[in-house]
């Protein structure tokens, strides 16, 4: 047996057990955490069948993005474990139902290929999975696609924005162009008068308005 091939039984196994754990663990945090290593376990598989993209994209976007997040998320928010599970056994019967359809989907697609002896791999995908020759196809034959896509993504992020966007009485608002444009002057202003002094005639200040004084009776 190659040491490729203990390596990719070896993520497969954790994998298969950080997938079970996520469903299984109690603590939604633990949950999240099983989560991200059945992603780095994924990502190992990719990178033993040369998908260096897939498995660089899968670490960065869902591991570093996308579970950073929703970490941060059931970390903030005080979730009630035992409300959450008082409805679980109504939903299982419509869970389970899926699972087992999904289940023979991929068992059906699968053996399909299995199943074929004469099945041959076309050369061109040995560097299907790596990051030049994606990127050569990308920037050339696919590049307005590509920035098509872009634009639709920037403009998912600003009408997100907006729609979520609310003014606030308590917040503080300015004009960046005013903000620009204002001047020291405008700010400090200084003002000329005389100086006082605390003390009148060896007295304290309060003594004229019939605040005693120390030493003297009230």
């Amino acid at each position: 047996m190659e040491f490729k091939t203990v390596l990719f039984y070896v993520f497969s196994v954790i994998l298969v057990i950080a997938a079970v754990r996520v469903i299984t663990a109690r603590n939604p945090v633990h949950a999240a955490l099983f989560l991200v290593l059945s992603f780095f376990s994924a990502a190992g598989i990719w990178m033993l069948l040369k998908a260096e993209f897939l498995a660089i994209v899968l670490v960065l976007v869902y591991v570093g993005a996308v579970m950073v997040l929703f970490l941060f998320v059931v970390m903030m928010l005080d979730i009630n474990l035992d409300k959450m599970r008082e409805g679980f056994w109504g939903y299982f019967p419509l869970a389970a139902t899926i699972g087992v359809i999904i289940v023979l989907e991929m068992a059906a697609v699968l053996l399909r290929s299995f199943w074929t002896s004469d099945a041959q791999v076309p050369a061109a995908s040995d560097t299907i999975g790596q990051t030049k020759p994606l990127g050569i196809l990308i920037y050339t034959e696919y590049v307005y696609a590509f920035e098509i896509a872009a634009v639709i993504l920037l403009v998912a992020i600003v009408a997100a924005v907006a729609l979520t966007l609310r003014k606030r009485k308590d917040t503080k608002y300015f004009d960046p162009a005013k903000a620009v444009k204002v001047k020291a002057s405008d700010r400090v202003r200084l003002v000329s008068m005389k100086s006082e002094s605390t003390r009148n005639n060896g007295t304290e200040a309060g003594a004229g308005d019939g605040t005693p004084t120390p030493g003297q009776p009230s």
